[in-house]
């Protein structure tokens, strides 16, 4: 099914040359999830759409959505440009993530029209272009992602009691978190200190809209990303390419603060 002349909202994920004067553009849009639209002329002289397709850039645009096969643009209005994520390639990397990541929650879903998650990938990512931790509004996309994966850890109460005021821990095993009392029932739990859990339970509920600051220490930072890491590697089963200039960008970054 084609729908023609229909105003969305998108953001521009990558984009890639076709042909000699053509190109490839894939887009999360607000109302039809990741499309890739053809766009002809890229490369000529006078051009006018060249800004609206760069990456992190987003707006609304005007086109026909093919539900199948490449959809196409035909014009846009309120163009905007994530200026500091195409500056860093820090900033880039996260974004690219967590854009890769719900990519794949959403790839072979029903939902992908769901706007809900489209507004708050652009919340993250105008986040992170303002200045906040990229890594901890990363980790705050992957602890809330988490469920459309089909992994929904009870982050709120102890998975055999319900307990909510508690030294907790973390259980793969059970798919949630377990109190002090109770966790002699996995040996194998992750052994997570209370400031790292408090953190995941935390972001499992953080609304960005209403983040105004939030400032985490290194050691602590380390922590969640081991711990979101090993539960993507193990629950989820996924592994996303950016991720991996993160970790290698990481342990760059670990080795110099040694070194001092």
């Amino acid at each position: 099914m084609i729908y023609k002349n229909v105003e969305f909202s998108a953001i521009v994920t990558k984009r890639k040359n076709y042909r000699e004067r053509d190109m490839l553009v894939t887009m999360f849009t607000d109302k039809y999830g990741f499309k890739t639209f053809f766009v002809r002329g890229v490369r000529k002289r006078g051009f006018k759409l060249g800004a609206a397709i760069l990456p992190f850039t987003h707006g609304t645009y005007i086109g026909s959505i093919n539900s199948e096969g490449l959809s196409f643009i035909t014009a846009t209005k309120g163009i905007d440009q994530f200026q500091s994520i195409n500056q860093d390639i820090i900033l880039n990397a996260y974004a690219t993530y967590i854009l890769e990541l719900v990519k794949a929650a959403f790839e072979d879903s029903i939902d992908v029209t769901n706007t809900l998650w489209f507004e708050k990938v652009l919340k993250a990512l105008s986040l992170i272009n303002d200045g906040f931790d990229a890594q901890i509004i990363t980790n705050i996309i992957e602890v809330q992602l988490l469920g459309k994966f089909g992994v929904q850890p009870n982050w709120r109460s102890c998975v055999i009691c319900g307990e909510t005021q508690s030294q907790f821990d973390y259980s793969e095993s059970y798919g949630g978190i377990l109190c002090r009392k109770h966790w002699y029932m996995d040996k194998n739990r992750l052994n997570l200190d209370q400031r790292t859990m408090y953190y995941l339970r935390k972001f499992s509920i953080v609304d960005l809209n209403y983040l105004n600051s939030i400032k985490v220490n290194a050691d602590t930072k380390k922590r969640l990303k081991l711990t979101l890491n090993d539960i993507y590697d193990n629950q989820v089963g996924i592994y996303v390419k950016a991720r991996s200039f993160i970790d290698k960008m990481t342990k760059v970054e670990n080795n110099l603060l040694k070194k001092d």
